[in-house]
């Protein structure tokens, strides 16, 4: 895989964590992040992936790329969460 491509890939699944990890309902931590300054490193991060994207894939293959890989992150990390604060409290 292209360099960039992976780099889109990490990106966006880190800014997925920050927004997620902002939240008061995330699991994955007993205590939620402070909420600006993680959803303003979140909302960073999702453009640098946008552009990590872009810079291998032309723009709306990007556009899928990322939107794809936001589906996946937001849709798994609760379910993370969830293991985590399952095997946590055994």
């Amino acid at each position: 895989m292209p360099l960039f491509t992976l780099a889109g890939l990490a990106l966006t699944a880190l800014a997925c964590l920050c927004i997620y990890a902002a939240s008061h309902h995330q699991r994955l931590w007993s205590a939620a992040w402070p909420a600006w300054p993680a959803r303003l490193a979140g909302a960073g991060l999702l453009v640098a992936g946008w552009l990590a994207f872009a810079q291998d894939m032309q723009r709306l293959a990007a556009t899928f790329a990322f939107l794809a890989t936001l589906m996946l992150a937001f849709a798994l990390l609760p379910y993370i969460g969830a293991l985590f604060h399952a095997r946590r409290t055994r």
